[in-house]
């Protein structure tokens, strides 16, 4: 008769139980709240950014540049979700702006 492996041998469920541990920190990590950016909330953020020159609007195309990325938006809420989640993005990789 063949012995099957050693059950007090077996780190499977350690390593799964791990690996959980590590993704719910990385979520934890990168997890923006963009649900509290209404309209004036963004209109705010969307100034601001203008005026340090990190968005650029271009009237003529009715877009608004995000400088850093070179994406271009047509909504003020869709720049400001997206500026949040990019600034986060950078401050969990810690680069400096």
């Amino acid at each position: 008769m063949k012995a099957g492996p050693d059950p007090h041998d077996d780190t499977s469920a350690d390593y799964e139980r791990f690996e959980k541990e590590q993704l719910a920190q990385d979520r934890d990590a990168i997890g923006v709240d963009t649900a509290d950016v209404d309209d004036s909330t963004a209109q705010r953020l969307v100034n601001d950014l203008v005026d340090a020159d990190d968005v650029t609007p271009v009237p003529e195309d009715q877009v608004l540049v995000h400088e850093p990325s070179g994406t271009a938006f047509d909504s003020t809420t869709q720049l400001a979700v997206f500026h949040r989640g990019w600034a986060a993005g950078r401050d969990a990789d810690g680069e400096d702006e």
